[in-house]
């Protein structure tokens, strides 16, 4: 199938930032989102965003130019149902994705293909309470898109070839990689690094090391770029928490279990970055751990 018009429904980090690489691209971008302060901000932060590209020498002022042009807002999800593809980037929370394509299908073109930016909800369970399982998948962008090379591909138990491959040529067009997951919870990243993250909590929680030890151990011990509990609060802690809980509850191992300090932190609405607490302290000129 020939892509060009891509629906984005979502206009926070994620959203904004997928529109931003499909502009780019030179794809015709049509994003949505519940608040129209909410499009003129993702707005205004893809023009900054690929500002501080030309800035740098990666992008020209003029594929600036035609990439912002190339991107449309809506109020009214029902717009969508014209575009060729359809990324939904919304809150994870089943429930919500689950009425975003209930609602956009009577809207949709035969051939329109459905997928999802989870990280970590089964695609199969997404697509089967749509109208075309077979033309539904994960298209799951890592985070900040716009710098991030990986996007993971996730079948569904329905997805049909037609679907995959041109999916699969829509992240070649974007000049990214694509890796092949199955549909399993929370697929091959966040399988991987959520459990990493969540046992840096309860080194945390039970004393072995402070935020700072921690995190320090892991960047020159492991030569990670970015420590756990500081990549856990640019994430959000709330996002880790939901995504463990999926994994505890999807694969019924208690090598998954929350550790109860980082359901403390989201209880206490110390999400990290977003929130301005989490593990570290943002609200001064330097981040300060928080234990």
């Amino acid at each position: 199938m020939d892509i060009q018009h891509v629906g984005v429904v979502g206009a926070g980090q994620m959203g904004s930032g997928i529109a931003h690489v499909f502009a780019l691209a030179g794809f015709d971008i049509l994003m949505t989102d519940i608040s129209a302060e909410g499009l003129a901000k993702a707005v205004a932060l893809i023009d900054r965003n690929i500002e501080r590209q030309v800035s740098r020498g990666k992008v020209t002022a003029e594929a600036k130019a035609k990439a912002l042009g190339h991107i449309k807002t809506t109020l009214k999800l029902a717009e969508l149902g014209a575009c060729d593809l359809i990324i939904e980037a919304a809150t994870e929370r089943e429930t919500v994705k689950q009425a975003i394509f209930e609602d956009l299908q009577p809207h949709l073109k035969p051939g329109t293909i459905l997928t999802s930016n989870t990280s970590s909800i089964s695609i199969t369970r997404l697509a089967s309470r749509t109208d075309r399982p077979e033309k539904f998948m994960g298209f799951h962008f890592m985070n900040p898109v716009p710098v991030m090379q990986l996007v993971e591909l996730i079948r569904g138990i329905a997805t049909d070839k037609d679907t995959f491959d041109s999916c699969l040529a829509v992240v070649e067009r974007l000049g990214k990689t694509a890796s092949s997951s199955e549909d399993f919870p929370a697929f091959i990243v966040n399988r991987i690094l959520m459990p990493m993250i969540n046992e840096a909590v309860y080194t945390l929680y039970e004393g072995v090391g402070s935020v700072k030890s921690i995190d320090e151990s892991m960047k020159l011990g492991a030569n990670h770029p970015m420590g756990p509990l500081e990549l856990a609060d640019f994430i959000g802690l709330d996002t880790c928490l939901s995504i463990m809980n999926v994994l505890h509850e999807g694969l019924a191992d208690t090598k998954y279990r929350p550790c109860p300090l980082l359901t403390k932190y989201v209880e206490a609405g110390w999400l990290g970055r977003k929130t301005q607490r989490g593990f570290y302290d943002y609200r001064g000129e330097v981040p300060v751990p928080t234990r």
